[in-house]
């Protein structure tokens, strides 16, 4: 070969549009992966703990071990079909993130949480999954505000989809894996995989190893999008108080703020809000249910008793949009029939109770 030929890693520059002499991409530090490791081994126990309410008691969550992987490494790991969640932070440390699973991980989770057997991964079942994901997501939410003190932390609904592992649309070049041991209580050890992409990797971890304490008046690059931001509202896992804080050359710590147990709505969130205010929803008072054969109905006349499967005095349900959202008794308004909400569902039974 002539000493002017292109060597094998000049080639790869020119063809990937870089130039000659440029050094390879950096797969993320070493300092980065054990931030975020320490971070989610951190926030297992809770992650845990909501996981069992939403399934089973004895269900558990364990790890995970962090790594920097890529594309065609973590394929060899999948099975052939897998349930993917996207779950994107939008603000704060905006960038990619999603969970992946095995089908019948993804079909066992759902079973547990709909107290169903044999269960298919239609549309309502995969919403069933994004559920599990937006309290987990929430959850870790939390935990990083509280953490490093950036409240403006918010994900994008998550939404499951079941497709081949070829399909899965995972973050360009390198990524960070944390790879999660879920035990569904019966002895059988799981895999789920947390990806993130490098450039929220980077973020979060800076925003940790500062610990919002100390931050310099630039942060370093790959860790500038949204590695020192302020807000109010940590997205699907609930509000954190932090201390004041004044960030420019040095740190000034004050007494810790509690915010007020009152319910408080920003402007921000008020004009987010304001967008929908007009808009109509059906909501729906069910006095109970049951289930006949089709000879059954068409045997139906007037005066005909059907039974339902609620007690007399037992709360009725209030849906919006076919959902149940809360819980009530019947009551008369002059002549009318009314409804006094007695109790808001939470988001745990809203998932159980989700069986159509």
């Amino acid at each position: 070969m002539s000493e002017s030929a292109l060597s094998q890693e000049e080639l790869d520059a020119l063809m990937s549009g870089g130039d000659i002499g440029d050094e390879p991409a950096g797969g993320g530090s070493e300092e980065d992966r054990k931030a975020l490791e320490n971070f989610l081994t951190g926030s297992t126990a809770m992650l845990s703990s909501n996981f069992a309410q939403l399934t089973i008691p004895d269900a558990s969550l364990k790890g995970p071990t962090a790594s920097f992987t890529n594309r065609d490494t973590i394929l060899g790991e999948l099975p052939i079909v897998v349930v993917v969640v996207k779950a994107d932070f939008s603000s704060g440390f905006p960038g990619e993130h999603m969970f992946v699973m095995a089908e019948d991980t993804a079909k066992s989770v759902v079973g547990l949480m709909t107290h169903e057997e044999d269960v298919d991964l239609d549309e309502h079942n995969l919403s069933v999954v994004s559920e599990m994901v937006s309290n987990l997501v929430g959850t870790q939410i939390t935990a990083l505000s509280k953490q490093t003190g950036n409240q403006s932390l918010a994900s994008i609904a998550p939404e499951a989809t079941k497709v081949p592992k070829a399909l899965v649309a995972f973050p360009t070049g390198d990524f960070l894996n944390a790879e999660y041991q879920l035990d569904l209580g019966d002895g059988n050890i799981r895999q789920l995989w947390e990806v993130y992409s490098l450039s929220v990797t980077e973020a979060v971890a800076y925003a940790l190893n500062n610990d919002a304490k100390a931050a310099p008046s630039a942060p370093p690059q790959g860790a500038s999008r949204g590695a020192a931001s302020s807000g109010a509202q940590a997205s699907g896992g609930g509000k954190s108080a932090m201390g004041a804080m004044n960030v420019s050359g040095s740190a000034n710590v004050q007494a810790v703020q509690f915010p007020s147990l009152t319910p408080h709505i920003t402007a921000q969130e008020q004009g987010n809000i304001s967008l929908i205010m007009d808009v109509f929803m059906e909501m729906t008072v069910e006095l109970g249910r049951t289930r006949k054969l089709i000879k059954e109905i068409l045997g139906m006349g007037e005066g005909t008793v059907i039974e339902l499967d609620k007690l007399a005095g037992e709360p009725v349900d209030i849906l919006v949009n076919h959902k149940l959202i809360a819980k009530g008794e019947v009551v008369v308004i002059d002549e009318n029939f009314g409804v006094r909400v007695t109790e808001i569902v939470s988001p745990q039974e809203r998932v159980r109770d989700m069986t159509y």
